[in-house]
């Protein structure tokens, strides 16, 4: 049986390069909007917040502008007015729906921020119809609860949002994106052996730093939705910072890395140490020094670090359904869970 979930894998490319082709000739009006402000704040929940991770350490390390992910509950429900003049506040949400978001971007907008909607509900959502700018994906309609499709491809319009930020990166590695992501969905490495390392194990530690530490968020939020597992996002530094006692026989890690950058050493030593402790370290990415190190490895794109979280997660996804299978879940619909959070 195909389940939504791995259908919805499998259309990431297309969905990426319709997203891609889409957004990337509105840099300019996102430039004059940016252009307004200083600073950025991110104003989103659950794998919305988790790709918004990636857009403040893109915009961060390659713009140069200070980045804060927003608390909603400032707006709705302390009602507080914050001074957000020279503020470009960015609200994501997949289906445009969610009403907290929405009604956060609207007091951004009201407490002097300029405004811009990320999501796959259209221009005619209730978020994109609130904002200043709309940076709509083109995803298609997502059906299985964990959301997949719609998560990468806010990714790339917040590549796309940085572009027109002013960040310093080549703009044609976006076009590299959909083929990598595709040769993922073929071949996401050994995914079996990862199954079976994660099968009777009630926990297991995520983790990444930098640019990919967005994709060990979204990796363990994907394992608790659809897996329910005990599964904990964490940079590698808050990790070696007291948690990483948790990692025994019983709680394997899984590293995720770029293939290059400044944080893969790191990576590799910290699955070094796991093994050499007598856990099990699975690796995302991190190229042959990370399999290497690892006890079984998915594979990874071969993409520049700024653009690598755009198909990290897909063996991640992958893994997910597989596991969730595996473990007689359906990991279309899991328990207690519905396509559109509302929240107060």
């Amino acid at each position: 049986m195909t389940t939504k979930m791995r259908s919805e894998i499998a259309e990431q490319p297309a969905a990426l390069r319709a997203t891609l082709d889409a957004l990337l000739p509105r840099v300019d009006e996102v430039r004059r909007l940016a252009e307004q402000t200083r600073h950025l704040l991110f104003v989103a929940r659950g794998t919305s917040d988790n790709a918004a991770v990636y857009g403040r350490y893109l915009i961060e390390a390659r713009a140069g502008r200070m980045c804060a992910l927003g608390a909603p509950s400032i707006a709705t429900t302390y009602r507080r007015r914050v001074d957000l003049d020279g503020v470009l506040a960015v609200g994501l949400s997949q289906s445009g729906r969610t009403e907290e978001i929405v009604e956060t971007l609207d007091w951004a907008k009201s407490c002097g921020a300029k405004t811009v909607a990320i999501t796959n509900g259209g221009p005619a959502s209730p978020l994109a119809e609130v904002a200043d700018l709309a940076l709509c994906t083109l995803a298609g309609e997502e059906k299985a609860v964990p959301a997949t499709k719609t998560y990468t491809t806010q990714l790339a319009a917040l590549a796309v949002l940085a572009l027109g930020v002013g960040a310093d990166v080549n703009a044609d590695d976006l076009q590299r994106v959909p083929d990598a992501v595709e040769k993922l969905v073929d071949d996401p490495g050994d995914l079996a052996a990862v199954v079976e390392g994660l099968v009777g194990k009630p926990g297991v530690v995520v983790s990444g730093r930098g640019f990919a530490f967005s994709t060990a968020l979204e990796l363990a939020l994907k394992l608790k939705e659809a897996c329910y597992l005990h599964a904990m996002g964490l940079s590698y530094a808050d990790l070696l910072h007291g948690p990483i006692a948790v990692v025994d026989e019983d709680t394997p890690a899984i590293l995720v890395a770029a293939g290059e950058g400044p944080t893969l050493p790191g990576t590799v030593a910290l699955a070094e140490r796991v093994t050499g402790a007598g856990a099990s370290a699975f690796g995302v990415g991190g190229g042959t020094a990370l399999a290497a190190a690892a006890t079984a490895a998915l594979n990874g794109p071969d993409l520049p670090e700024w653009v690598a979280p755009m198909g990290l997660i897909v063996p991640g996804q992958l893994l997910t359904e597989a596991l969730a299978r595996r473990l007689g879940i359906d990991p279309d619909a899991p328990r207690g869970l519905n396509k559109v959070t509302q929240t107060d």
